[in-house]
């Protein structure tokens, strides 16, 4: 084949450190803005951000020349930068691990609805009982030992 083509679709899910409930009203609608400003920059799609007080989610196409290590790194890092200027009192971190899901074509609406109603979702169900099904359903191994920092 002469040319590289290729879709990737990736569901990406971190959270504040500790799950500490830093992602307010004051600041969400915002900070989901700044990480879609973020993905622009270097050349991402951001299909939908959503998330509450303690995490976030990110359905983006992923380009096939950046990592998925360097993607999130640089959506945390420049996204926890951006906080400190502008809430310059808040102690504001993410935690250090990341969670990074494939989504299939066939099921992008379905993801992007999904993390469009997180406020609703989290009525019911914590970050961590979220994530472990997440893990489960992708076939992920984890020890819960070492799942939270």
């Amino acid at each position: 084949m002469s040319h590289t083509y290729s879709h990737l679709l990736a569901n990406f899910v971190f959270s504040t450190k500790e799950r500490r409930p830093w992602i307010t009203q004051d600041i969400e609608m915002e900070l989901h803005a700044y990480l879609g400003g973020i993905a622009r920059n270097i050349e991402v799609t951001a299909l939908a951000i959503g998330g509450v007080v303690d995490h976030v989610h990110l359905l983006v196409r992923h380009p096939r020349r950046i990592s998925v290590s360097d993607l999130t790194r640089t959506l945390t890092s420049n996204s926890s930068g951006w906080i400190h200027e502008h809430w310059p009192i808040m102690l504001f971190q993410w935690q250090q691990g990341y969670a990074a899901f494939s989504v299939s074509e066939s099921s992008r609406s379905k993801v992007m609805a999904y993390i469009q109603n997180q406020a609703e979702h989290h009525r019911t169900k914590t970050f961590q009982g979220e994530l472990i099904e997440l893990l489960e359903r992708h076939g992920i191994e984890y020890d819960l030992r070492y799942l939270w920092d």
